[in-house]
């Protein structure tokens, strides 16, 4: 037997037989570190199999009962609650939240199904009882282990089998047969391919709690997102008190749902209108702010939108968004430029989505051209006003999906107007409260508001 040394890129994967300043696969600078492995001879006997080929049809489907983790907005992301042998990661900024939401979803699911382990390889047993007494976790069904080895944590899992499984956090993660250090390309990859056969196998469902890079994307190789069932970032600016729980990767649901939450002393609680909270602290009577409405998964959010356009006294104006994309900032500012006529060129122009949200959708498009003239003309728009729309290069104002469903939230808030593309009327019914207008151009639209 001889050891075969290796450089492995740290944050994709890529093997040299020498080391290399530059990964030449993600061109990531002094990421290659040196590794051991063993290299074993292959044995003449051809390995036994452990199932067979079997008919399609003849696989059981029949759907199985999902555990509810007890928070509703952790099982609307999960699409409906935990899958029996799945695998999900979780990841997210330090300090967003990924522990805390996982040990109170731990402790619901003691207290309704039955034994729970929480593994945790950064903290001492003590210093995550210290962590529960703040949540006020107490579960006799929920156990802790502080453990970093992958064999006696395997071990322990099949010799007491428990209802659910956290491993807190797979880069601490180690197996001993691996020379590399705890957090390489390779532990991470070994470890998390064995916690996938022992879920699959045994129907535990595992959490994992991944660390991110300094990039906001998941460190170690990128094979550990291919081979889980479910991938969940926690989102959040830190100096907001609300986490937005996203699935970016979801085999047993929509990938389109976030779950919203708010950072209290007690622990995340859960915000059942998240629409109301986003518009809790919006100035009444100020120009540059105006309310739209955006889709997530198969719920609406209203969010507020807040302009800021004042003269420049730089050579290039600035340009500054928060929450929306920047390039669809500099598009839409062309449009009112030369459609509308608001001469921009020279103003700095700041661009926010208040409460931390972040919109991507182009159906508030319109909202955005709302908040910029509103700012620019130094006009008010109706408070009670909901503005919807995509907005193309021409001026025109395009249809969006689910009218109705935005303006039925708008409408249970109190809004009495709602200006949306003409193309969508056909699309809504009669509301009740509320008073709906069809545009089809900016120019339109901008009449109407003002």
């Amino acid at each position: 037997m001889k050891n075969l040394t290796l450089y492995v890129c740290q944050t994709c994967g890529y093997q040299s037989a020498k080391w290399l300043g530059k990964c030449p696969d993600c061109g990531a600078w002094n990421s290659l570190v040196e590794e051991i492995r063993s290299k074993n001879r292959r044995s003449g006997s051809p390995p036994v199999p452990e199932s067979q080929p079997i008919p399609i049809c003849d696989i059981q489907g029949d759907t199985e009962e999902r555990l509810s983790c007890g928070i509703s907005e952790f099982d609307r992301v999960l699409g409906g609650g935990l899958v029996a042998g799945s695998l999900v990661l979780v990841g997210g900024d330090p300090g967003i939240g990924k522990s805390t939401i996982l040990l109170q979803a731990m402790n619901n699911l003691a207290c309704s199904v039955g034994s729970v382990l929480y593994v945790s390889g950064e903290e001492s047993a003590r210093q995550t009882r210290l962590r529960g007494e703040r949540l006020s976790i107490n579960a006799k069904a929920l156990m802790i282990l502080a453990e970093t080895s992958l064999e006696i944590i395997i071990s322990q899992i099949e010799a007491h089998p428990p209802r659910a499984v956290v491993i807190d956090s797979i880069q601490t993660m180690y197996a001993p047969g691996l020379e590399s250090a705890p957090g390489s390309v390779s532990q991470v990859r070994e470890s998390a391919g064995r916690l996938m056969v022992l879920a699959k196998r045994s129907g535990i469902p595992i959490f994992i709690v991944g660390h991110v890079t300094k990039d906001g994307s998941l460190a170690g190789p990128r094979v550990l997102e291919h081979m889980v069932d479910t991938v969940l970032y926690f989102e959040g600016d830190p100096g907001h008190s609300f986490r937005i729980l996203r699935a970016v990767k979801n085999r047993f649901g929509s990938t389109n749902e976030i779950g919203v939450f708010e950072m209290k002393e007690s622990g995340l609680c859960e915000v059942r209108n998240p629409s109301e909270l986003f518009l809790s602290e919006r100035p009444h009577g100020v120009s540059g702010s105006a309310v739209v409405a955006t889709i997530e998964g198969s719920r609406p959010l209203l969010v507020e939108l807040q302009a800021l356009v004042t003269s420049s006294s730089l050579g290039v104006p600035r340009r500054t968004t928060l929450g929306v994309d920047h390039n669809r900032l500099a598009l839409l500012v062309a449009v009112l430029d030369k459609k509308v006529g608001l001469h921009l060129a020279g103003q700095d122009i700041f661009l926010n989505a208040a409460g931390g949200a972040r919109l991507i959708e182009p159906a508030v498009d319109l909202g955005m051209v709302a908040a910029l003239a509103s700012s620019h003309l130094d006009k008010v728009i109706p408070p009670q006003t909901l503005v919807i729309g995509e907005v193309g290069l021409a001026g025109e104002v395009r249809a969006v999906t689910q009218p109705e469903t935005r303006i039925r939230e708008a409408a249970k808030l109190g809004f009495d107007r709602a200006i949306i593309p003409a193309g969508s009327l056909k699309q809504v019914a009669q509301i009740p409260g509320i008073e709906v207008f069809g545009v089809r151009s900016v120019e339109e639209a901008l009449a109407r508001l003002f």
